[in-house]
């Protein structure tokens, strides 16, 4: 029996998993996103600092990154 060997470097697995990675940084972006104002002279120092916006979004943002890293250098099996 011939062993086959695949020569791309990617499968559909790598392609799927990177997929979700990028939805995950997307996700964090979306949650950093808004508290802006329409009128310049209001600013709402809670609406701009909340913990949504300066510690969860960032680090979905991270999750993300680091999902995209794995789903690069995951190897086929087979």
């Amino acid at each position: 029996m011939a062993q086959q060997h695949n020569d791309m470097p990617f499968t559909r697995t790598n392609y799927r998993l990177l997929l979700i990675g990028v939805g995950i940084i997307i996700l964090g972006y979306v949650l950093m996103s808004g508290g802006g104002s329409g009128d310049p002279n209001v600013f709402n120092k809670d609406e701009v600092f909340s913990p949504r916006r300066i510690t969860v979004a960032p680090i979905v943002c991270l999750v993300g990154y680091l999902f995209v890293v794995y789903a690069i250098l995951k190897k086929s099996v087979g």
